[in-house]
C-alpha cells in the first residue's frame, strides 16, 4: 500500500510540475512568475521528477520545435517517423541530449524568454543525480514493498517524466477526438482528463497554445486551472489579462 501511495503521488506531483512549469510556463509564456519564484519551481520539479528531471529551458525549447514541427521529420516526437512508442522516446531522448548539451542547432525563434539556470540544470540532469535518485527509489521499493508484482512500477518511476510525455505524444497523435480541425494529427485522447491533469486535450492545445485552460467543453475539466487562478490570485504569478477560449456550444 505504501508504494501505490507512494506511486499515486509521485505520479500527480511530478506531472503538475511538467504541465505547469515546464509545459504552460516555460515553453508557451502563459503567465509570468518573478526570478525568485521560478527557481522555487526548479527546485520543486527537480523534487518531484527525480531521476527523469527535465531542464525547463531545454524542454521549453524542444516543446516549441513540436509545435513548429508537428507531424514532420523535424517533429521531437512524431508517431509518424517512429515504430513504436520506444523509438519515439528514444528519439526524443536524443534531441533533448542535444538542445541540452548546446550540440544540436536551434532556430533563434525557439530562445525567447527561456527560464535559465545553468548551476542547477547541470546538477540535476547530472549522472549522479540520476543515479542517487535511482537508489533512492529502489531503497523505498525495498523496505515498503510487500509483493514482488510491485516492483513492475519500478520503471515507470525512475522515467516517469518520459513517460507521461510518451503517453501524449504518441497517443494523442493516434487516438482519441477532435474539438478542432487542424493541419496535424493531434487527438483529444480522454473526454474526462483525471491521470494527465489537462494535458490530455492534446487538441485543444494545439488549437491554443498559451491558453491558461486547455478545456473547451463542459466536460473537458482541467484541474490546473483553477490552481493557476489560485495562485495568480495569491500573487505567485502574474496572468495575462486576454479573455479566455469560448467553449463549444453543441
Amino acid at each position: 500500500m505504501a508504494v501505490l501511495i507512494f506511486f499515486i503521488a509521485l505520479w500527480y506531483s511530478s506531472l503538475f510540475c511538467q504541465t505547469f512549469f515546464q509545459h504552460r510556463y516555460a515553453a508557451h509564456g502563459a503567465f509570468r512568475m518573478s526570478k525568485g519564484w521560478e527557481r522555487m519551481f526548479f527546485i520543486l520539479s527537480y523534487i518531484t521528477q527525480g531521476s527523469s528531471y527535465m531542464s525547463p529551458r531545454a524542454y521549453a525549447i524542444m516543446h516549441r520545435m513540436h509545435h513548429a514541427y508537428t507531424d514532420t521529420e523535424k517533429d521531437p516526437h512524431s508517431p509518424s517517423f517512429s515504430k513504436n512508442i520506444f523509438t519515439m522516446m528514444m528519439r526524443t531522448r536524443n534531441i533533448y541530449t542535444g538542445v541540452f548539451k548546446g550540440t544540436m542547432e536551434i532556430e533563434p525563434r525557439f530562445l525567447k524568454n527561456l527560464p535559465e539556470w545553468p548551476a542547477f540544470d547541470k546538477w540535476a540532469n547530472s549522472t549522479v543525480s540520476r543515479l542517487l535518485w535511482a537508489m533512492a527509489y529502489l531503497a523505498f521499493f525495498i523496505v515498503f514493498a510487500r509483493s514482488p508484482w510491485v516492483y513492475l512500477l519500478l520503471p515507470v518511476v525512475l522515467c516517469m517524466g518520459a513517460f507521461h510525455g510518451a503517453v501524449i505524444n504518441w497517443f494523442a497523435h493516434k487516438y482519441g477526438y477532435k474539438n478542432f480541425i487542424l493541419k496535424n494529427t493531434s487527438e483529444n485522447l480522454f473526454t474526462v482528463d483525471i491521470l494527465m491533469l489537462g494535458e490530455s486535450y492534446h487538441n485543444n492545445h494545439h488549437k491554443h497554445p498559451s491558453s491558461l485552460n486547455f478545456g473547451v467543453r463542459w466536460h473537458e475539466v482541467d484541474p490546473i486551472y483553477p490552481v493557476i487562478r489560485l495562485l495568480g490570485w495569491l500573487r505567485v504569478i502574474k496572468l495575462p489579462k486576454v479573455a479566455p477560449v469560448q467553449p463549444i456550444v453543441e
